[in-house]
């Protein structure tokens, strides 16, 4: 074991090192613009430069002389496709604002034309030769420009049906002993994965594949089947690894359907790759917020009155929010609670879920609070959530099926050294540097949908796993190799697993923290299926007793599984009765509330996921607790961060060093949050500015010198058959908050608009 590789707790997997490593480390693996194509046409884009008008002519004269240019795709010659339904109303699309439609403009970076040539550099050469006239319309850019429109986001789309509110919180207010009330910002920022937005695509007869990084296969192939008006059957989405997608790749974007109309009119494979600067228009983003929190609470510490009223932009197309009000109405214990959350349009291509889409944003604005509240009661911070902490949230009075969010900030702050700290603001230095700290909560909801997966045991012990899920960075391959060699008993190495391919059994979009649990139960449930068949080889007189059940560990935890009998199945003898060499099973899994069209919808690329505050009669959660170290020097105003922290529970933890892994990357991400990243707006134009990785900031090595993970051994049975939580998300929720926090306390002054960058600073 190493720092890397944790020895594991009670109720965790091993850290063995990852499935897919040699592959991507040797350059094996292969992504979606690797794929070999035979005499593929080269797709370049041409979009547009504004963000509100029409495109009244083009000219491509020029263009069509560039040497290998085969054909150049505009409103005027595109294929009519059918219109895409906007995924939070039921569809698939990231976007109901469809490119190639018609003249009109929408948003700056909109989709005009497509260059098609016989090599890449022939098409970039002519997309930069084709010109365009417009006439431009004046755009509403965000919150502060004028022509925006606010509607309250409830009744506006499915995903969000409601305010959580709770008592009477004026009056709870008005009568509270101590206040806080105020203000945040947070900025828009987008997901900037290694892999950019690629699809390659080639039609065989009327059978279309895809290749495109994908974090939701089923759901990519049954929208594009949707808008060419052709069969789910007809059409396969190929994507064994995406590199990289934070919620970018989890919807069907506007350029797949495009991409395969072209390849059926040119009777020719596509390819196409967007440039980095592309990918800020034609993928989604995480929109800028702004927050308003009133807190009221006895001189105790009690909380006795919480409102949180949150703005998001979107744009006009569509109604798109993340409403994360569900999350932080539920927090802590408080008797009266309100909430509002309002989407206000503009002219802006429609924001999509980046990692921890509600969370990142809205947990900001209250933790930032909660600690503004410590300070005017001169108590510590993490006091103040221990006083408020509770196992039934307050909106409808639900259980936590677990909640270890104090042991986490116990542990936390043991590791951490916060009992050492003044906690005067302004108290600690070094030298020149001013020294704060500062915690904050992180939480994310455990969800769960439903999955199916084909699983084939050899008489040798060799296992071949199928499910349709997603390697997205995360150990996808790893965890589910894990949850079959545990399930049946044989060594790791002996399993192959094959995801990211639609004609696999489906599994979910991988987004919500809810892959790992998704997938793993339903692997284990075909896993216990062959189990079960092997017992009844054995003994076919005999119904399966609880006591066999025990001894081959079928339908339960793992916990439960690690104290079951030592006497193993023999399988050897099982297949001899059966007189097989080979055993396969196929199973489809629905984790207890989802709704009774689950399995239908799962085929049909639609997700029904269950669970946080919507799981029956229960609330799930997985939580953590963050510290951070800032130094801010009182001449330069610079701002260091030496050193992070994070503990976290998340229920049966598959595997430490996967684990790990996620955590570190979303502490990191969750300084950047703070103190990095921004996408800067062009409020005249509407348009981003700093498309690039030159200009869009993200932390490097030396930004954060010590990031440090403790992971909690945590068992909750109640989750799902797996016991797992999900924390692909949990670890970048709240830092932004500490970060704010440490700020504030080494310098005495509270910012609540991010990024916060030196100017800021007023030491």
């Amino acid at each position: 074991m190493t720092k890397a590789a944790p020895a594991p707790k009670a109720n965790m997997g091993q850290p063995i090192p990852r499935y897919d490593a040699v592959a991507k480390v040797t350059g094996r693996a292969q992504y979606a613009s690797d794929m070999p194509l035979r005499d593929p046409a080269y797709a370049f884009l041409v979009t547009s430069a504004i963000a509100k008008g029409r495109v009244d002519s083009f000219d491509l004269s020029e263009a069509q002389k560039v040497r290998g240019v085969v054909d150049i795709v505009t409103h005027e010659n595109a294929e009519r496709l059918e219109p895409a339904k906007f995924f939070s109303n039921g569809g698939y699309a990231s976007t109901t604002n469809q490119p190639l439609r018609s003249s009109e403009i929408a948003e700056e970076g909109q989709i005009i034309a497509v260059v098609l040539a016989d090599t890449y550099e022939a098409a970039r050469e002519a997309a930069h030769r084709v010109k365009v006239s417009y006439t431009a319309a004046t755009p509403t850019t965000s919150f502060h420009s004028a022509g925006t429109v606010a509607a309250r986001a409830k009744g506006q789309l499915a995903m969000f049906e409601d305010d959580p509110k709770v008592g009477h919180f004026d009056k709870a207010f008005e009568e509270a002993e101590v206040k806080v009330s105020a203000e945040y910002e947070t900025p828009p920022q987008h997901h900037n994965p290694m892999e950019l937005f690629a699809t390659s695509v080639a039609w065989n007869g009327d059978s279309l594949t895809i290749y495109e990084p994908s974090q939701f296969v089923y759901g990519l192939k049954n929208g594009v089947a949707t808008q060419l008006g052709i069969d789910p059957d007809q059409v396969h989405v190929v994507n064994p690894y995406v590199g990289g997608a934070f919620g970018s790749k989890g919807s069907m974007t506007p350029r797949t359907a495009i991409m395969a109309s072209i390849s059926r009119r040119l009777r020719r494979p596509v390819k196409l790759v967007a440039t980095r600067d592309q990918g800020f228009n034609v993928a989604t983003y995480r929109a800028e917020t702004r927050h308003r929190i009133e807190l009221g609470a006895r001189r105790d510490g009690k909380l006795t009155a919480l409102r949180h009223e949150g703005w998001e932009i979107s744009s006009r197309a569509d109604a798109y929010c993340v409403g994360g009000t569900k999350t932080t109405t539920r927090l802590y214990d408080c008797p009266n609670v309100d909430s509002l959350v309002w989407i206000v349009r503009a002219d802006r291509n429609t924001p999509g879920f980046m990692r921890s889409p509600p969370e990142v944003p809205y947990l900001f604005a209250l933790e930032s609070a909660m600690d503004e509240l410590a300070y005017r009661l001169k108590m510590d911070p993490i006091e103040l959530r221990r006083i408020n902490d509770t196992m039934r949230e307050p909106i409808g009075g639900k259980p936590y099926t677990s909640r270890s969010l104090m042991a986490c900030f116990d542990e936390g702050a043991k590791a951490f050294g916060w009992a050492q700290r003044n906690r005067q603001p302004k108290a600690m230095s070094d030298g020149d540097w001013l020294i704060g700290y500062g915690c904050a909560t992180t939480c994310y909801p455990t969800q769960v949908a439903p999955a199916a997966a084909r699983v084939r045991l050899r008489r040798d012990g060799r296992v071949r796993v199928e499910i349709a899920g997603h390697e997205i960075g995360t150990g996808a391959y790893t965890v589910i190799a894990q949850a079959a060699a545990a399930r049946l008993d044989v060594p790791v190495e002996k399993v192959t697993v094959l995801i990211g391919d639609s004609d696999l059994p489906p599994a979910p979009v991988a987004g919500g923290s809810n892959s790992t649990a998704s997938t793993c139960s339903a692997v284990m449930m075909v896993c216990d299926q062959i189990k079960q068949r092997l017992f009844k080889a054995l003994m076919p007189n005999e119904s399966l007793s609880d006591k066999a059940k025990e001894t081959v560990g079928v339908g339960q935890t793992p916990s439960s599984r690690a104290a079951r009998s030592d006497q193993p199945l023999d399988r050897e003898k099982a297949f001899d009765a059966l007189g097989l060499s080979v055993i396969e099973e196929y199973g489809e899994w629905k984790p207890e509330g989802a709704p009774m069209d689950s399995f239908r919808a799962m085929h049909s690329g639609q997700v029904r996921m269950v669970g946080g505050p919507e799981f029956g009669d229960k609330i799930a959660y997985a939580f953590g607790a963050d510290f951070v170290e800032v130094r801010v020097n009182r001449f330069t105003h610079e701002i260091r961060v030496p050193r992070v922290l994070g503990a976290f529970a998340a229920g049966h933890i598959m595997n430490p060093r996967t684990a790990r892994s996620q955590l570190m990357g979303g502490l990191i991400w969750g300084v950047a949050s703070a103190l990095h990243e921004a996408t800067e707006l062009d409020e005249r134009y509407a348009r981003y500015v700093n498309d690039n990785l030159a200009d869009y900031l993200v932390p490097v090595n030396a930004d954060i010198p010590e990031v440090e993970v403790i992971l909690l051994s945590e068992e909750d049975a109640q989750v799902n058959p797996a016991g797992i939580k999900g924390l692909g998300e949990l670890g970048n929720v709240g830092t932004n908050a500490a970060v704010c926090n440490a700020i504030f306390h080494a310098t005495g002054q509270r910012i609540r608009t991010l990024p916060v960058r030196l100017e800021k600073i007023e030491v």
